[in-house]
């Protein structure tokens, strides 16, 4: 394997491990609203996630580094040619950040409720838009022989692109939702599993619809054929069972089983891009590849080094976070938020 290959894979597996992560972040910042009435239910949902949030979030600043190192045109291509809408899912993610913090510096019950609604809005755009980045990669967008992206905005708002946002949407809010019912007791947690149930049917319709309209709107039907193999099999399984562990009061096993949804859709859309990081609508020729926009291969090396030190550290320790911060809230918990 080369390193051009190895550090494709490495950043496929930072971005898999930010969507399952920030996938429930951004879900359980979404069902806010809806879950939880009274300001102490509000600040217990908040409180699932507020150790964590912050940490989850550092998978996608290293994802973004490792971009800028190892594929810098790929990088260039896409900050540029994505950059309203990157520049938008920014903002988002501030107004979430700030949320957090500032929630809990005014008890009047306006003040509170008007932050509510910004962290659910600054978790409904990332978790929409980030659909939509990859749908568009997936599909290809305008680029020229430049590697420079020629298109507009709205050539990022196709239908396909949408349909992919929405999946993802729906897909990170049933898994924010079991993420609440495992990680909180009593009425909240029954409130949470009852919301799942509810979502698990629309979050089939739009993976599943994804999927099909991605054979038709992408090339994946030729490269991987009729049978694509057993990562979207076991991803369009484990979302299917979802539904009978909801139904038995499994939580752990139907949020593994989300988890192994949105890691193998990933897996997918990967498998479906290599050896090309973003694909050019307008000539197959243009589109750039792990071998045409990466960096030089004394960089990778030293990036692979760097790699190896310390990225068991950054797992070690966010595992102790998640130990530590591992407890069931329930409305009688100390609260912070």
């Amino acid at each position: 394997m080369d390193l051009s290959t190895l550090w494709f894979i490495l950043i496929g597996v930072l971005f898999i491990g930010f969507f399952i992560l920030e996938g429930f972040d951004y879900g359980v910042g979404i069902l806010l609203p809806f879950i939880a009435k009274e300001d102490r239910e509000r600040r217990v949902v908040i409180n699932t996630i507020g150790p964590l949030w912050d940490g989850n979030e550092v998978w996608l600043l290293t994802a973004g580094g490792a971009m800028f190192a190892a594929f810098p045109h790929w990088y260039a291509t896409m900050f540029s040619g994505f950059y309203l809408a990157l520049v938008l899912m920014l903002l988002a993610l501030i107004v979430r950040g700030v949320a957090f913090e500032f929630r809990s510096k005014n008890k009047h019950p306006t003040w509170r409720k008007t932050w509510d609604w910004l962290l659910f809005t600054g978790s409904f755009i990332p978790a929409l838009l980030w659909g939509v980045a990859f749908g568009n990669l997936t599909r290809g967008v305008p680029i020229d022989a430049n590697m420079n992206y020629v298109g507009g905005f709205w050539n990022l708002l196709n239908p396909y692109a949408l349909v992919y946002g929405l999946a993802s949407l729906l897909l990170f809010t049933l898994h924010g939702a079991i993420f609440l019912y495992l990680k909180t007791a009593g009425d909240i947690s029954e409130k949470a599993r009852s919301m799942a149930r509810r979502l698990w049917l629309p979050a089939v319709v739009f993976v599943f619809g994804a999927v099909i309209y991605g054979y038709f709107e992408t090339d994946f039907f030729t490269r991987l054929g009729i049978n694509p193999g057993a990562s979207p099999i076991i991803a369009g399984g484990a979302l299917l069972f979802t539904a009978w562990f909801l139904k038995n009061k499994k939580g752990g096993w139907a949020f593994v089983m989300t988890t192994l949804t949105i890691a193998f859709s990933a897996i997918t859309t990967f498998m479906g891009l290599y050896p090309r990081v973003m694909i050019s609508s307008l000539n197959e020729a243009y589109s750039l590849t792990i071998q045409n926009a990466s960096s030089t291969p004394y960089t990778l090396t030293i990036m692979s080094i760097v790699a190896l030190i310390f990225v068991p550290i950054v797992l070690l320790y966010q595992g102790w976070t998640y130990w530590i911060f591992r407890k069931r809230l329930t409305a009688e918990s100390e609260l912070e938020y």
